[in-house]
């Protein structure tokens, strides 16, 4: 049986999404037609039993993609800070990193002191960091540097990966 890389796996995703709208679309346009009372039906290309079938084959090529991919990424490991992680825990991670990473960015942008409007009369208030905005910034550069480094350990893991998948016809 031919095979695809599991990078190539996650773009043939893709493209069956697409696919399978597209059918969607077509249905919809094939299931009505409008025309005059008494005239006759024109004779369509396709019927709408065509689409739904290629729907069918396109679902079932998904669902087996799928299969292939979630063993994929659960039976294949990389090595991330000298711990050897699955696929599908190192995508988790580099998800938080970024997560965490983006929230730190955000404190490191902040002052470490502003004047706050009041509502009250005559009282100034400061709005107080209570952290140091700078060691937040740094922190959240170096965490996003250790998710584009998983992220490149995933991309070259997908690459040498192969999967039982003829994509032939979509590819």
């Amino acid at each position: 049986m031919p095979k695809i890389s599991l990078a190539e796996a996650v773009k043939l995703k893709s493209v069956l999404s697409k696919r399978i709208h597209e059918l969607e679309e077509e249905m919809d346009r094939l299931a009505f037609i409008d025309i005059e009372k008494g005239n006759k039906i024109p004779k369509q290309v396709r019927t709408l039993t065509d689409v739904e079938q290629d729907m069918e084959e396109v679902r079932k090529d998904v669902r087996l993609l799928d299969k292939l991919m979630y063993k994929a990424n659960i039976g294949n490991e990389i090595i991330f800070n000298d711990e050897a992680i699955t696929i599908v825990e190192a995508i988790e991670l580099a998800t938080q990193l970024r997560a965490k990473a983006r929230k730190y960015k955000v404190y490191g942008t902040a002052p470490k002191e502003e004047f706050s409007y009041s509502y009250s009369e005559g009282v100034p208030l400061v709005k107080v960091a209570m952290f140091d905005p700078e060691a937040y910034r740094l922190k959240g550069l170096e965490i996003d540097r250790q998710a584009n480094r998983l992220s490149n350990l995933i991309n070259a893991k997908n690459y040498s990966i192969e999967l039982n998948f003829d994509s032939e016809k979509y590819f």
